[in-house]
């Protein structure tokens, strides 16, 4: 038979297994993260890349189309230098050279044109050019990412099974039952699943309990959970100072739960995690 100390120290060195294995698992969890946020940073960077690059053709076109239209002004000049140079008549004259005023503002328009779109391409060529550098660097920092994560998952795994064989090593003579709730005890309370109980006080929660609700810790034939935070429960002697000051009379309303029936008890506490359960287990 397994004593209520051995079984105390068995659900301690569970709890210490439990506590490595859920961190483990959470970091197992939390690993490929890591690389979430390498991969959607460097989306974001592509996404830039390929906007600039459309951004670039739209104004590689217009300069182009602007070098068309200054080529036209600048042929128009041309022609018209040329016939004023054949006019014969003052009135001749005055209209062509209306139409070569005409085509100067036109040529310096487009010229000016032509020189702000090439501004804007040699900055947008610039921009370009650092994108394909960052998501050069990028794209090597995600392979290490990945490589490293690999080979860390890995380990974390070989970590994990081999804590999975040291909890079925212990828990094989335990309730499977009393296992499930243990480790989600663990789970929600950051480790602790089981705690003493002092002075009428869990040391989990530091609430005040009912004294016959400590005797029963106290008597340790079954596994009590505590009826507010859910830990299992261990006596652990106190100094008479302590004993006297946390007495009936402390807990106020709460000792009243001595002279609930079985029935309203059941009422009140919750489901499966106040439950009593015998831990006489044959080894």
């Amino acid at each position: 038979m397994i004593t209520e100390n051995d079984m105390i120290n068995k659900l301690r060195a569970l709890q210490d297994v439990l506590s490595e294995k859920i961190n483990i698992q959470n970091l197992i969890n939390e690993i490929p993260k890591q690389l979430i946020v390498l991969e959607e940073a460097y989306n974001r960077t592509r996404k830039v890349f390929i906007e600039k690059n459309q951004e670039y053709e739209k104004i590689k076109a217009a300069e182009e189309e602007a070098r068309k239209l200054l080529k036209e002004a600048e042929t128009s000049i041309e022609r018209v230098e040329r016939n004023i140079s054949e006019s014969n008549t003052q009135r001749e004259y005055e209209a062509l050279e209306k139409e070569r005023q005409t085509a100067d503002e036109k040529e310096q328009t487009y010229r000016k044109e032509v020189q702000q779109k090439e501004k804007n391409l040699f900055d947008l060529f610039e921009e370009i050019e650092q994108l394909k550098s960052l998501i050069n660097q990028q794209e090597t920092e995600l392979a290490e990412k990945k490589a490293g994560i690999e080979t860390e998952l890995s380990s974390r795994k070989k970590q994990l099974d081999s804590l999975v064989k040291k909890e079925k090593k212990i828990t094989d003579d335990l309730d499977s039952e009393v296992v499930f709730k243990f480790e989600r005890i663990i789970r929600n309370k950051g480790g602790d699943g089981i705690v003493a109980i002092k002075g009428n006080v869990c040391l989990g929660c530091h609430m005040i309990l009912p004294s016959q609700f400590s005797n029963n810790v106290r008597v340790g034939k079954e596994f009590v959970f505590c009826p507010y935070c859910s830990r299992i429960l261990f006596y652990e002697e106190t100094t008479e100072e302590e004993e006297l000051f946390f007495n009936d009379d402390d807990a106020g309303i709460l000792s009243d739960l001595d002279e609930m029936d079985d029935e309203d008890y059941d009422e009140e506490k919750e489901e499966g995690e106040s439950d009593s359960i015998d831990f006489d287990v044959d080894v």
